[in-house]
């Protein structure tokens, strides 16, 4: 996906951790000044949102001022809602959309695909504006507010980061990125290009009991090894920063399309025959 030139870039920032994130106000700190910015976010968290768009109630779009009365958008809708309600509402040509910088990082496939700051950048990507998504292994806010050093480190970075891309765009093949901050950023701190891994953590489900006597669930996960050169292992085992692009089709290629296809021949004339069969 190429850059567009010839014009000051618009830049959207948005996050899946709601308006009041410490990880929005980075992400626009480091942006501010490489092109006209704009900031629109949920209200609330939407965390684990991934695609998902609204469709089941009216969306609503607020304005409010924080930061030294920088102007913020918040709407009660979700990443995703917000790459539609901003070329709708704040300009209808957006350069590049930067997501996060989420609390918690975004690693693994099995991650990736719940995500919702990954999916702000992606439905940006889904109709043609660059996106990139930045995380930061922390587990609290306060540890982001708290540690100016990788505060001012990680600015940097999503600086470098979003500046480069909008003058040189992504990879062809490419249709995002995501980028990944271990807990601490220092000025020793290495970036790795990295793969995602297929899964971070192996699901397990809790059964409890309320003081009434009903039974719920809770879901969690604990991690398990991750394979060397891989996003999770880079940020977790290497405390580097990984650089994962990713391409949003889910089709097959080439050979294994093929291989693929000569599997499901036999399934597809069995489903013609069940329709032919007499009931």
């Amino acid at each position: 996906m190429a850059a567009r030139t010839g014009h000051e870039p618009r830049i959207l920032v948005t996050n899946d951790d709601g308006v009041h994130s410490p990880g929005l106000r980075l992400l626009y700190e480091a942006v501010r000044g490489l092109g006209r910015v704009y900031v629109l976010a949920p209200e609330t968290p939407k965390s684990a949102s991934g695609l998902g768009i609204t469709l089941h109630k009216p969306l609503r779009l607020t304005k409010i001022k924080l930061w030294g009365d920088t102007p913020i958008y918040m709407t009660n809708g979700t990443p995703s809602d917000v790459i539609y309600l901003a070329l709708e509402e704040l300009s209808p040509r957006i350069d590049l959309v930067a997501s996060g910088v989420n609390i918690g990082d975004n690693t693994s496939i099995q991650v990736i695909l719940s995500s919702g700051t990954i999916g702000a950048a992606a439905q940006a990507a889904l109709l043609g504006i660059l996106g990139v998504a930045f995380s930061l292994n922390v587990s609290d806010a306060s540890e982001l507010e708290e540690d100016r050093e990788t505060w001012e480190n990680t600015k940097k970075v999503i600086r470098a980061t979003v500046k480069w891309v909008l003058e040189n765009g992504l990879p062809e093949e490419a249709d995002l990125l995501s980028v990944n901050f271990p807990r601490r950023v220092t000025p020793e701190t290495r970036v790795k290009i990295a793969p995602a891994a297929r899964i971070k953590f192996l699901q397990k489900v809790s059964i409890l009991y309320d003081p009434r006597g009903n039974k719920y669930y809770w879901l969690y996960g604990t991690l398990v090894e991750p394979e060397p050169g891989t996003d999770v292992y880079v940020v977790h085992r290497e405390q580097a920063i990984a650089v994962t692009p990713l391409t949003l089709d889910l089709n097959l290629r080439g050979e294994a399309w093929e291989s693929a296809r000569r599997k499901l021949e036999p399934l597809t004339r069995s489903m013609e025959q069940s329709l032919q069969a007499q009931s």
